[in-house]
């Protein structure tokens, strides 16, 4: 093995997001010095889910099934709108919110030229036209862009007659909706409140 392969699984590592150098050569060393098993098993865990990951074509939420597992057994009169499928994971850490729900791919937000025609929003209307919904949860993160995605989506809403409600800010403002921990996104989500 040389230095530029080693250099070169490095910087592969580097380009994940939140790793730093450091962090990326502790990696490459763990794949150098661990068992070639580990490595296979690890290489090819990587491009099955390449392979075999796509998008829920009800709600977008990551799966490898046609229907993601939630929208299969969970109530469909209650939808939480999040911006990302990474968020779906984060809302489940509640393990109370027994709805579905719907993955926008982004917000609202005029400095980065993302309009409403943008995002999944019409898709969310016809979702609650179709399929007789009677609450949606705005759990857009709690910044400039969240909030004007989530006040936007209730002014569509409300003429529907369906319950428009955000969740509580026990999360910080600015802050993600992944790094927050169970408890203060199950508080956040008791504590939800209508959006007028």
């Amino acid at each position: 093995m040389n230095d530029d392969l080693i250099e070169k699984l490095i910087e592969q590592f580097r380009t994940l997001p939140g790793v730093g150098f450091k962090t990326a050569q502790r990696y490459a060393f763990s794949i150098i010095e661990g068992k070639k098993e580990r490595a296979q098993i690890f290489a090819k865990t990587i491009l099955e889910v390449k392979e075999k990951i796509g998008f829920c074509k009800i709600c977008g939420n990551f799966t490898n099934q046609e229907i993601c597992p939630i929208c299969q057994k969970r109530n469909r009169r209650i939808v939480c709108v999040v911006k990302e499928p990474k968020d779906v994971l984060a809302m489940e850490k509640v393990k109370t919110y027994d709805g579905v729900y719907h993955v926008l791919f982004g917000t609202i937000s005029p400095l980065e030229n993302r309009g409403p025609n943008d995002i999944k929003i019409k898709e969310l209307l016809k979702r609650v036209q179709d399929d007789n919904i009677e609450e949606v949860i705005m759990a857009t993160n709690p910044d400039v862009e969240g909030d004007a995605t989530a006040l936007y989506i209730a002014k569509i809403l409300k003429p529907l007659g369906v319950k428009v409600t955000r969740i509580a800010q026990g999360i910080s403002i600015g802050s993600d909706l992944e790094f927050a921990d169970e408890v203060t996104l199950a508080k956040a989500l008791e504590a939800r409140r209508d959006i007028n």
